[in-house]
């Protein structure tokens, strides 16, 4: 029987504790059927109109509270429906979505192209979508402060705003006050990037009426994207620098202080701050109510992976959650694995906004694309059966060449810091001697090893200069087929497909994507990057006496891999990754201690060797992945 939107609000009180509509709505909020929502509206009659919604910040200093722009587009029913909310930085700029899709107006004023499909597909189906500009860019007004407080106010204040707890104007000035009588107060925040991290950060606030994130991959601790334990990225600049590209003018004029606040609590030596404390989402996890799906690129050097793992370690074992990872690079799910994302997101949104009792919540929670276009599922994450095991690097009869063992190793191994290493030619060739790093593997594994987590290393090194910068991969030996770092893992076809209805000015149909695939012998499983001045604290770096042993431990980035039986796992221990991070004002030479150094790996699996036999020379290794324009 078909689960109807206009019964009476006690009775949908009663049954869902989540769905709250008018008693005797003239016209069904939604209808159910088959376990799924149903497109029951037009979208060509859906209300479009734009809210400014105070944030209660004045950033700006203008005398008057910063109000962010949403543009709304609801059915147009007296039931109450729920509100799907994307916030970003880039609907006037870089646009959204594979084709970057822009905000458009007519010439009243109210929004006609609502980019990405969310729109054509979910308003028929009885929810609002509501797409909000971040303060200070596009109609909003306010300043832009890249992670900071008035960014994680632009998403927090529209869901208080839906639950009657903030006040919303029809203009960016003055106007009339505007409530959301049509809402239920239930609300989702969805996003890829920029988009994605703001709801790690609104949900981390614990806001009421936040029902559902659905971060892609997305940023939960903005040091993480900047900066590496101690190490500033190459290519990523300072929040100053990522905010000035979307700014509108108000902003631009009105905004020096927030700027210089962010530009002074980002140095350049890779020091943690308050500014970077203020925007580590992952220290407030623990407020976080809303259930959690979580989407992100094994191959992601723009939002490394190391931020979805943090996040969640981190938030409450009690939030449902939902896992994808994929091979791709910085892409959407709509891009790499379409049909199965929207179908998965419909019934998601489904049972978090409208309390439609699907079971997704005990559905495997885990989806990985092992192989090309080849998804495997598992019930839990973090997964059960997952051990923490401590491996050590000792050496072998080749220099630089050694074994992972479950005993530490004695004696040393050295490499340089010529300025010019990437992660390609450190994992190259892993059975020869390099100058420029050391590499310790396993033999051939007897069986399938799943590392499900972030690892750690712990490193003992002495530096013959007063800076140093370290790098570590861990590496799967063996040949495979991925995808490539061409387009980040997917080419863009020129056939379309619809996904929703159409309206003059907005259409659901989008160009159709492929897999680009490299066969290699090498691929990284993870990587993490240090500056050994901060050997001891990330806030303090000291300064290093050349020939003096340091201690450093510090993160590899969150996986979820199978290296297959026959293959190798190897640590691969390197200087300066330049594809990657800055070089340190002097190259050292670094003599690494092995019986000091060791790394922690979740596995599930044994490390146990197959039949000793030589292992392959690996000659086509993953290619480095140059991060392209954060979006």
């Amino acid at each position: 029987m078909a689960i109807r939107g206009w019964l009476t609000a006690g009775l949908v009180g009663l049954l869902s504790g989540l769905v709250v509509v008018p008693a005797y709505a003239a016209q069904p909020a939604f209808v159910v059927k088959q376990g799924v929502s149903q497109p029951v509206h037009s979208l060509a009659d859906a209300v479009r109109e734009t809210v400014w919604v105070d944030i209660g910040l004045d950033l700006d200093n203008n005398g008057v509270g910063d109000r962010v722009a949403a543009d709304i587009v609801r059915p147009a029913t007296t039931g109450r429906v729920p509100v799907i909310i994307d916030a970003s930085p880039y609907y006037s700029t870089s646009g959204r979505g594979n084709e970057a899709e822009r905000k458009s107006y007519d010439s009243a004023g109210l929004p006609v192209k609502f980019p990405l499909f969310y729109d054509n597909y979910f308003v028929p189906r009885g929810y609002a979508v509501a797409l909000v500009d971040f303060s200070g860019s596009n109609r909003s007004t306010g300043c832009m402060d890249t992670g900071g407080r008035s960014e994680i106010a632009s998403g927090k204040a529209v869901v208080d705003w839906l639950n009657g707890r903030a006040t919303g104007y029809s203009a960016a000035s003055g106007g009339t006050a505007k409530t959301a009588s049509w809402s239920t107060g239930a609300a989702a925040m969805i996003g890829k990037s920029w988009d994605g991290s703001i709801t790690h950060g609104v949900a981390a606030t614990g806001v009421d009426g936040l029902r559902t994130i659905v971060p892609i991959s997305a940023i939960s601790s903005w040091y993480d994207w900047f900066r590496s334990d101690g190490v500033s990225l190459r290519g990523f600049g300072t929040p100053t620098s990522l905010a000035s590209g979307f700014e509108n003018s108000n902003a631009q004029s009105r905004c020096g202080a927030v700027r210089s606040e962010m530009t002074n609590g980002a140095p350049s030596n890779g020091d943690y701050t308050a500014m970077w404390q203020q925007r580590d989402f992952v220290r407030n996890a623990s407020k976080v109510k809303a259930a959690v799906f979580s989407v992100n690129g094994r191959a992601d050097l723009n939002v490394k992976p190391v931020n979805w793992g943090q996040w969640l370690d981190a938030i409450p074992a009690s939030v449902p959650r939902k896992l994808w990872l994929s091979q791709t690079g910085h892409i959407d799910p709509f891009d790499f694995r379409r049909a199965e994302w929207v179908r998965t997101l419909h019934r998601w949104f489904d049972r978090w906004l409208l309390d439609v009792q699907n079971g997704i919540e005990n559905e495997p929670r885990v989806s990985v694309e092992r192989g090309v276009n080849q998804w495997a599922d598992s019930p839990t994450w973090p997964p059960s059966g997952v051990q923490s095991q401590r491996v050590y690097p000792v050496a072998g009869s080749v220099a630089g060449v050694g074994t992972l063992s479950q005993t530490p190793g004695s004696s040393t191994s050295s490499f340089t810091d010529n300025g010019s290493g990437t992660a390609s030619s450190f994992i190259a060739s892993p059975n020869a001697t390099s100058a420029r790093r050391v590499l310790y593997s396993t033999g051939p594994l007897a069986s399938d090893v799943r590392i499900a987590g972030i690892s750690n290393l712990t490193v003992a090194v002495t530096p013959s200069a007063p800076t140093a910068h370290l790098s570590a991969f861990l590496v799967d030996y063996g040949p495979a087929t991925i995808r490539s770092s061409t387009g980040e893992g997917i080419r863009t076809l020129t056939n379309e497909t619809c996904w929703g209805e159409n309206r003059p000015g907005d259409d659901g149909c989008y160009r159709e994507t492929e897999a680009t695939t490299s066969s290699v012998d090498a691929t990284i499983i993870a990587r993490g990057w240090a500056d050994l001045a901060n050997y001891s604290s990330l806030s303090t770096p000291r300064t290093l006496t050349p020939g003096t042993k340091y201690t450093m431990n510090f993160r590899l980035y969150a996986a979820d891999y199978v290296v297959p039986r026959n293959h190798r796992l190897a640590l691969v221990i390197a200087p300066t990754d330049t594809s990657a991070t800055t070089s340190p004002s002097q190259l050292p030479r670094i003599t690494v201690h092995l019986a000091e150094t060791s790394i922690q790996l979740p596995l599930i699996g044994s490390l146990r060797q197959a039949a000793t036999h030589p292992a392959p020379e690996a000659t086509r290794v993953q290619q480095d992945i140059v991060p392209g324009q954060f979006r």
